[in-house]
């Protein structure tokens, strides 16, 4: 069982030190992270807690989701993994794959090729 929680909901005024402060009443917390907007500087709303023991991360589950805080009502879960990102056409560590779509690209039809 995974230790790494989701945050959900949370206040922008929630820091990465309050975040891990809130946490630490249930146990370890390794680390805590408020993501932030890279061009605002303004919280996005949620984070990270990872927690040194799965126990820990159940007991803060059960203790802080619903929770409000602020006024807001928090979502604390297991944190799910992270699914690949690569859309057909694009570039990756695989390389450069040309779109799924038969009508499209060379060779298809006429003088340079494409759906003409």
């Amino acid at each position: 069982m995974s230790s790494k929680i989701y945050v959900g909901n949370l206040p922008y005024s929630v820091t990465d030190a309050s975040l891990k402060s809130n946490f630490a009443e249930f146990g370890g917390v390794s680390s805590a992270k408020v993501m932030m907007d890279r061009d605002t500087g303004q919280s996005k709303g949620f984070g990270f807690v990872e927690m040194e023991s799965a126990e820990c991360a159940q007991a803060a589950i059960q203790g802080l989701n619903g929770v409000s805080v602020d006024g807001r009502v928090i979502v604390v879960s297991l944190a799910k993994p992270r699914e690949s990102r690569s859309a057909p056409g694009a570039y990756s560590a695989t390389g450069y794959r040309a779109s799924n779509r038969p009508d499209v690209g060379y060779g298809t039809g006429g003088f340079g090729g494409g759906r003409y």
